[in-house]
């Protein structure tokens, strides 16, 4: 379908939207989380529909799914943003010139962004309230994966707008097909901004085809360094959490690269691991001290192939390094910038690592779980950017801002 008229109602609705007061625009949040919640069954049959295409082993599966547990915490996350400092008409700067002119520096919108994102249904409710708080009209573009979810969550968003009188064209849901992503990747008279959010192969993609600017939101391909002088006690817990509380997210742990000195404690750092069947694929110094103390159906030997492999299931590499150098080597060829972390109990290691680690993240003693939105205190999240023009590390509300300079004048004129 030709899209140019949803293009052109979004930046209607979205000029309609900067005069709007900030009072109105929380109210709206929360009539949508109520909304949410009230209409929890009819999102949860929706998303049924879609569950029902895809394969339980995907592991996109549990990205996809919305449970009346996860609708309650996404109303939340709605509830959190409202009650946020609103991050527009701030102040950024401002001074008197010597001939009189008074020029700040405020922040506004970007006006129009398009998100093209993949079966996260959930980012469908953070996008709309991150986009509203920052005064932008966005236009979504979700996979097929979750036509039906998104398409229940779209008319639930805006029904609320419509009937307290706001544009209902500030929210759009594109069609899923590949000719509306080309329109809306090349729509630079309507949409100022393309965030991406899912795999690299869709990140890729949008990269090379846009013509409008692009945020990365890249893969996570995360690392934990399990120093030689690591607490056992915190690793255990942390590499379990790291791994298995949701691994199909892109915090979760994809390889942990342990010192030598440490591989006696190897089998009981990713013991707890067993628990949730987690396949191990070991280098061959970690394999041996794992073979007949991890269970030998979830060991196997890794090949090049493991490392630098986002698994998003129940799937982990295990590097064996010499030195602390070595393993920011590691992470240096094989991250994605996104999340690093080290398990240390010695400062200079940890500041080392601090310093040489290029990622939006980098973690002492914590798990990469906590790479989020709401973690940060940030609310909701539009994405994890891993470039480092604008915005990098989880986008909230600040990230959606641009700038412009006001200029206040008394007749003053160049000469």
């Amino acid at each position: 379908m030709d899209c140019t008229n949803i293009f052109k109602e979004a930046i209607i609705a979205g000029r309609k939207l900067t005069v709007v007061e900030t009072g109105t625009v929380n109210d709206i949040l929360l009539k949508v989380a109520e909304a949410t919640i009230l209409n929890s069954d009819l999102i949860i049959e929706a998303n049924k529909k879609d569950l029902a295409l895809m394969d339980p082993s995907d592991p996109r599966y549990d990205r996809l799914l919305l449970s009346a547990g996860r609708l309650e915490g996404i109303a939340a996350d709605i509830r959190n943003v409202a009650g946020l400092p609103s991050p527009l008409n701030r102040i950024l700067s401002g001074e008197t010139r010597p001939n009189g002119l008074k020029i700040s520096r405020i922040s506004v919108p970007f006006g129009v962004i398009g998100v093209i994102y993949e079966a996260r249904p959930n980012v469908t409710f953070d996008v709309f309230s991150l986009c509203l708080k920052s005064g932008n009209a966005c236009i979504l573009k979700g996979g097929s994966d979750a036509i039906y979810s998104n398409t229940a969550i779209v008319s639930i968003i805006r029904t609320v707008l419509d009937e307290n009188g706001l544009d209902k064209n500030i929210l759009s849901l594109l069609p899923a097909g590949r000719d509306e992503t080309a329109q809306l990747l090349n729509a630079r008279e309507y949409v100022d901004l393309i965030i991406p959010r899912g795999s690299r192969s869709l990140i890729d993609f949008v990269r090379e085809n846009a013509s409008i600017p692009v945020i990365e939101t890249g893969a996570g391909i995360c690392h934990t360094y399990f120093d030689e002088s690591g607490d056992r006690e915190i690793g255990r817990i942390i590499i379990n959490n790291a791994k298995v509380r949701r691994p199909s997210v892109c915090n979760a742990l994809d390889c942990l690269i342990i010192h030598k000195d440490r591989l006696n404690d190897i089998d009981y750092l990713v013991g707890l691991c067993s628990g949730s069947d987690v396949i191990i694929y070991a280098d061959e110094r970690a394999y041996s001290a794992l073979d007949g103390k991890y269970p030998s159906a979830l060991l196997e030997r890794a090949v090049k192939e493991s490392f630098g492999t986002e698994f998003l299931s129940y799937k982990m590499a295990v590097k064996t390094v010499d030195t602390l150098d070595e393993a920011l080597l590691h992470i240096a060829e094989f991250g994605s910038k996104h999340s690093e972390a080290i398990i240390s109990g010695n400062k200079n290691h940890i500041q080392l690592f601090y310093k040489l680690v290029d990622a939006s993240s980098v973690y002492a003693n914590a798990s990469t779980a906590f790479t989020d939105g709401a973690e940060f205190g940030l609310g909701a999240e539009i994405g994890i950017s891993t470039q480092k023009l604008h915005a990098r590390g989880p986008m909230a509300l600040e990230a959606l801002t641009t700038y412009k300079w006001i200029i206040e004048g008394d007749g003053q004129v160049r000469k």
